[in-house]
């Protein structure tokens, strides 16, 4: 069986605490791969600086272009709307069920588990991994592999606002998305 880390998000900006976390869960459990799943609208948040799903799109690639073992998953910006991963999955699943699938959360998901949609379905598909985040208790009743990285904690919200006052991205973010970001006015960035 392949072995496919999926880590969906909003990735506005996807930033190097991303990159991290993928990479430490893709040599921690020896995965095949990781795939980075840009959301389209997620049910438990609103986009905060909401911008073009293919701007998230754009800058997921960019982000991974220098890594082989890291692709993007598109199928929930391919599908619109509301995305649920129970729905997501059951699909991944379907279309290449030679593959065991390791759905990737943070702290701050562990806790909030119980709220997913068909969350007892869904930890039967796949297999939960927990990056560990301070101040987030890990502590649930739905199997999760937790896995240990190096505490960067950086928020996108914070890093769109630095780069809407033309603040420096450089190590936060990787340089081929600060250029997007840059080449293309996101954020207020100039």
């Amino acid at each position: 069986m392949k072995k496919v880390g999926i880590l969906g998000g909003t990735f506005n900006p996807p930033h190097v605490g991303h990159l991290i976390a993928a990479n430490e869960v893709l040599h921690a459990l020896h995965l095949d791969e990781i795939r980075f799943m840009p959301n389209s609208i997620p049910p438990h948040k609103r986009l905060a600086g909401h911008i073009a799903d293919e701007h998230r799109l754009r800058m997921a690639e960019l982000a991974i272009e220098d890594n082989e073992l890291f692709e993007i998953e598109k199928i929930e910006i391919e599908r619109a709307g509301v995305s649920y991963t129970i729905d997501t999955m059951r699909e991944l699943i379907k279309q290449e069920p030679d593959t065991s699938f390791y759905f990737i959360i943070g702290a701050d998901m562990i806790e909030y588990l119980p709220k997913w949609r068909e969350i007892d379905e869904l930890s039967r598909l796949v297999t939960f991994v927990g990056v560990k985040r301070p101040g987030y208790s890990t502590e649930t009743r739905y199997p999760v592999i937790l896995i240990e990285t190096p505490e960067i904690h950086l928020s996108s919200t914070a890093l769109r606002k630095k780069a809407a006052s033309n603040e420096t991205l450089h190590y936060l973010l990787p340089e081929p998305v600060i250029r997007y970001i840059k080449e293309n006015g996101l954020y207020g960035a100039e």
